[in-house]
C-alpha cells in the first residue's frame, strides 16, 4: 500500500478509465506519452494515469483531467511500426494529482496516493453488499455474452470489499461518466452501494439486447446470416422508434413557424399524420418523407424587396447593355408603377431577336436593377409535359418540374426567371411541354399553378418570367399571346464597335490576365475586326475575335517581355488570319438580269442576290437555288406580272413562247423561302427581258401581287443594316413599312437612302438605268 506523496510519469487517457486491482491493454500513440512510457521502464517505476475530461483535447493540461487516477504498473511493452506503444499496465491504487510539475519532455505529476478505510470481515453491511454484488454479478453473467465463467468465479472467490467493488466495475460498467464516478469514491462501501444500482440497470439492457437479438434471429432465414448486425440494428430502431420520432417532430416545428395557405398547411399536416401511423419499414415511408421535406423546403411566402429606385435600375441596365433601349424602358415603367401602387403581377416578356445580342444576359442585369434573385430554365429541346409540371408523388423517383425546382432554388417567390429558347420546344407522345407552359406563363391563374407532384397550388404570379427567342414562327399562337413581345433587332456597326469598347474588350482583357494599359487597339481597328471578320446581328462572334487577339497579345508579352502590345491593321491580319468578308464590289456594277434583293434570317439581314438568263426555248420557267414553296410562287405571280403587261414594260409579247427563264438565287446550299423577294424577282425578269440594266447601288425588298402592288413586309430594320453593311445608298422599301422606319437608327438613315413604293412601276423606274 503506497502511502507517501511522489512523483510519477504521468499518461492521459482517451475514453479509458482504469481501476485498482484490474489489468488493462490499450496503446499510447502521443509523443510525450510514449516518453512517460519509456522512462517508467527504464527507471523500474509506476505510471500515473487518468482520463482525460474532452477526447478531442490533443494537449491537456491541468483543467482538462480528472484528479482521481490510478497508480498502475507496466508489465509490457510493445513498440509498433509507427512508433506507438502497445502496452499491458495492472492498477495499483487510486491517487489524486495535485500538480502537474513538468510537461516536457514527458508529463511529470505530483500525486497523493489515497488510502482506503479498513473494513472487517466481520461487518455484516459489508459482507450483505458483497453477496449482493455477487448475486448481481451472476445475473449478469447469464444474460451478458462478454463475461467469461473464469471471471465469474475469480469474482466469487475475492473476499476483499474494496478489490471485488473494483473488479465487478471494470467488468460491468460501460458508460465513461459511471467508471469515473465510481472511481472517485474511495469508501468501499458507498462504491458497492452505488455499484449496485448501476448493475441493476445494465443487467435490464443485457435483457433487452437478448430479447432483441432473438427476435431478429427469428426473422431471418440462412441466406440472411451475413445482415445479422444490419437487421439487429433495425430492431433497436424498430423497439425505441427514435429517429423516426425526432424527424417528425422537426417536420411539426417547422411547419409551425411558417406561414403558409390554408390547404397547403392542412395537405403537409395530413402527410405527416400518414407517416406517424405508417410502419417505419413500409415502403411509402421514404416517399411520403421526401414529400414533406420538398414542402416544408419551397419559399411560401418569401419575397425579395424590389429596388424601387428608377434611377439607380436605369443606372445599372446602362452599366450592363449597351442600347437595348425599349427593354430597358418596360422594366423601368414596371418598376414605376410598382413604386405607385406597391403591388402589381410579375409582368411576362418575351426578347425575340437573333443570336449574340443580350437577351440572355439582360435577364441577370433585369434581376439585378431590380433587387431580385436570378433562375434561368432552358427549354431547347425539351420535349416531356412532366418537365414543367412533374410527375405525380406515387411514381418512383418523383419530383417537382422545373419550374417549381427553380423557385426552390432561388429561395423566394418573385425571382426574375428567364425561360431561355421557348421557341426550341419540341413535342412528343409525352405531351407537350408548350401547353404545360400557357397556365405558367398565364397572369390569370398562375397564382394557382398546379405541380402535379406537389398537389397544391402554388403562386407565380410575384414572378417576373423573362422568355427568349430567335424567331416567333414556332411559338403556338396561344403560348405566344400570353406575352408581351419585344423584338430585338441586330446592331449596327457602330453599335458593335461601342459594346466592344465599353464591355467586350474590358472584359476578355480580364480573362486573359492582361493589365489595363497592356493592350492598346483603336477604333479603326476595332471597325475592321467587326467588318472584316464578322458577319452577324449580334456579338459573338466579334467577342471571340477579341479574345483571339488578347491570346495572342498575352503570348506575345509572355515571350517578349514587353509591357504593352498595339493592335494596329498591319499585325492584325497576323493576329486574327486574313479578313474572312469582304464587299462585292462586283455585285454593285449595273447589270441586266441581276438585282439585289434583302432577306431576313434568324441571325439577321442578308443581302440576297437575284439572278435571270434567257435563252431560245418554248417559254420554259425554271427556278433553282433551293427555294421554298412562297419564293417559287413570288417568282410564279412577278412571271405572270410581266406577261400581263409586256407591252407597257418593253418586253417582247411573245417571249414566253420563244424564250425560257431560269431564276437562280445563289449560295444554292442554303434554303431560302418568304414573299419579300417578289420585287426584286420582277425586277430581274424585266431587266434580262428588256436588256436594260439594274443600278447595282439599289436594294429592294417587298411581295408583289398580280396586280403589281407592293405589300408591306417584316425585319425591314435588320435588312437596311445588311445593306447598310454591304454600302448599298438606296433601299427600296414597300410604302406601308414607312412606319417602321423611325426603328432604323439615326445615323443609318443617314447614309442610306430609303425609297418607300407602292407598285412595280414605281420599284422599276428607280432600279432600272435609263
Amino acid at each position: 500500500m503506497l502511502d507517501k506523496m511522489m512523483n510519477l510519469p504521468m499518461v492521459p487517457l482517451r475514453g479509458l478509465v482504469i481501476f485498482p486491482h484490474m489489468v488493462l491493454n490499450f496503446e499510447v500513440g502521443r509523443e510525450r506519452s510514449v516518453t512517460a512510457v519509456d522512462t517508467a521502464v527504464e527507471e523500474n517505476t509506476q505510471l500515473f494515469l487518468t482520463t482525460q475530461k474532452e477526447l478531442r483535447c490533443e494537449d491537456p493540461g491541468m483543467g482538462d483531467l480528472y484528479t482521481t487516477g490510478v497508480v498502475a504498473r507496466v508489465k509490457q511493452v510493445v513498440r509498433t511500426e509507427d512508433g506507438a506503444l502497445r502496452l499491458i499496465v495492472e492498477g495499483i491504487q487510486r491517487a489524486e494529482l495535485l500538480e502537474i510539475i513538468a510537461a516536457d519532455p514527458y508529463m511529470e505529476a505530483y500525486v497523493r496516493p489515497l488510502p482506503e478505510p479498513v473494513i472487517s470481515q466481520d461487518d455484516t453491511q459489508a459482507q450483505a453488499l458483497m453477496r449482493t454484488t455477487v448475486e448481481l454479478f451472476e445475473r449478469y453473467a447469464a444474460v451478458s455474452s462478454h463475461i467469461t465463467p473464469e471471471m465469474l468465479v475469480t469474482l466469487v472467490t475475492i473476499q476483499d470489499v474494496s478489490e471485488l467493488a473494483d473488479t465487478a466495475a471494470a467488468q460491468v460498467v460501460k458508460r465513461l461518466s459511471q467508471r469515473q464516478e465510481l472511481l472517485d469514491m474511495n469508501d468501499p462501501i458507498a462504491r458497492l452501494e452505488k455499484l449496485q444500482g448501476v448493475m441493476a440497470q445494465e443487467i435490464e439492457i443485457a435483457r433487452m439486447e437478448q430479447s432483441i437479438g432473438r427476435r431478429v434471429k427469428e426473422q431471418m432465414d440462412q441466406n440472411q446470416k451475413e445482415y445479422y448486425l444490419h437487421e439487429q440494428l433495425k430492431a433497436i430502431q424498430t423497439e425505441l422508434g427514435e429517429d423516426a420520432a425526432v424527424e417528425l417532430e422537426d417536420f411539426r416545428a417547422k411547419l409551425k413557424g411558417m406561414d403558409l395557405p390554408k390547404e397547403v398547411r392542412e395537405k403537409i399536416s395530413k402527410e405527416i399524420s400518414r407517416i406517424d401511423k405508417l410502419p417505419p419499414n413500409s415502403p411509402e415511408s421514404p416517399m411520403m418523407r421526401s414529400y414533406v421535406e420538398w414542402m416544408l423546403e419551397l419559399p411560401w411566402g418569401k419575397l425579395t424587396a424590389d429596388n424601387l429606385d428608377i434611377a439607380n435600375a436605369k443606372e445599372i441596365l446602362d452599366e450592363d447593355h449597351y442600347g437595348l433601349e425599349r427593354v430597358k424602358e418596360r422594366v423601368l415603367e414596371y418598376l414605376a408603377v410598382k413604386s405607385l401602387t406597391k403591388s402589381m403581377k410579375g409582368p411576362i416578356l418575351c426578347f425575340v431577336g437573333p443570336p449574340g445580342v443580350g437577351k440572355t444576359s439582360i435577364g441577370k442585369s433585369i434581376a439585378r436593377a431590380t433587387g431580385r434573385s436570378f433562375v434561368r430554365m432552358s427549354l431547347g429541346g425539351v420535349h416531356d409535359e412532366a418537365e414543367i409540371r412533374g410527375h405525380r408523388k406515387t411514381y418512383i423517383g418523383a419530383m417537382p418540374g422545373r419550374i417549381v425546382s427553380s423557385v426552390k432554388q432561388a429561395g423566394t417567390m418573385n425571382p426574375v426567371f428567364l425561360l431561355d429558347e421557348v421557341d426550341k420546344m419540341a413535342s412528343d407522345f409525352r405531351g407537350d411541354p408548350a401547353s404545360a407552359m400557357l397556365e405558367v406563363l398565364d397572369s390569370a391563374q398562375n397564382d394557382t399553378f398546379r405541380d402535379h407532384y406537389l398537389e397544391v397550388p402554388f403562386d407565380l404570379s410575384k414572378v417576373m418570367f423573362l422568355a427568349t427567342a430567335n424567331t416567333l414562327d414556332t411559338i403556338p399562337g396561344p403560348l405566344r399571346d400570353r406575352m408581351e413581345i419585344i423584338e430585338i433587332e441586330g446592331y449596327t456597326d457602330e453599335e458593335k464597335l461601342h459594346i466592344a469598347r465599353r464591355h467586350l474588350l474590358g472584359k476578355q482583357m480580364k480573362e486573359h490576365g492582361l493589365a489595363d494599359d497592356a493592350l492598346e487597339i483603336s477604333d479603326d481597328v476595332l471597325r475592321h475586326v467587326i467588318s472584316g471578320y464578322t458577319r452577324e446581328a449580334g456579338v459573338r462572334a466579334l467577342e471571340r475575335q477579341i479574345a483571339k487577339i488578347c491570346r495572342k497579345a498575352a503570348r506575345t508579352i509572355a515571350e517578349k517581355k514587353v509591357r504593352k502590345v498595339r493592335v494596329t491593321r498591319a499585325n492584325l491580319v497576323k493576329m486574327l488570319g486574313q479578313p474572312r468578308y469582304w464587299r462585292d464590289e462586283h455585285s454593285k456594277q449595273d447589270e441586266v438580269g441581276v438585282a439585289t434583293g434583302l432577306a431576313w434570317t434568324t441571325v439577321g439581314g442578308e443581302i440576297l442576290s437575284i439572278e435571270v438568263n434567257t435563252m431560245p426555248g418554248k417559254g420554259k420557267l425554271e427556278l433553282t437555288g433551293q427555294l421554298g414553296d412562297v419564293m417559287k410562287e413570288s417568282a410564279m405571280a412577278a412571271y405572270s406580272y410581266i406577261r400581263a403587261h409586256a407591252a407597257e414594260l418593253g418586253v417582247p409579247e411573245d417571249f414566253h413562247e420563244k424564250l425560257d427563264v431560269h431564276v437562280h438565287v445563289p449560295e444554292g446550299a442554303t434554303p431560302k423561302d418568304g414573299p419579300s423577294a417578289g420585287i426584286t424577282m420582277t425586277t430581274a425578269l424585266v431587266s434580262a427581258l428588256s436588256g436594260k440594266k439594274v443600278s447595282g447601288r439599289v436594294a429592294m425588298t417587298g411581295e408583289i401581287t398580280l396586280r403589281g402592288r407592293v405589300l408591306p413586309i417584316g425585319g425591314l430594320k435588320e435588312k437596311v443594316l445588311a445593306a447598310y453593311r454591304e454600302g448599298i445608298e438606296q433601299v427600296l422599301i414597300p410604302k406601308d413599312n414607312v412606319k417602321d422606319v423611325e426603328e432604323i437608327p439615326r445615323d443609318i438613315r443617314s447614309h442610306v437612302d430609303i425609297e418607300p413604293v407602292s407598285n412595280i412601276r414605281e420599284v422599276l423606274d428607280r432600279a432600272l438605268v435609263r
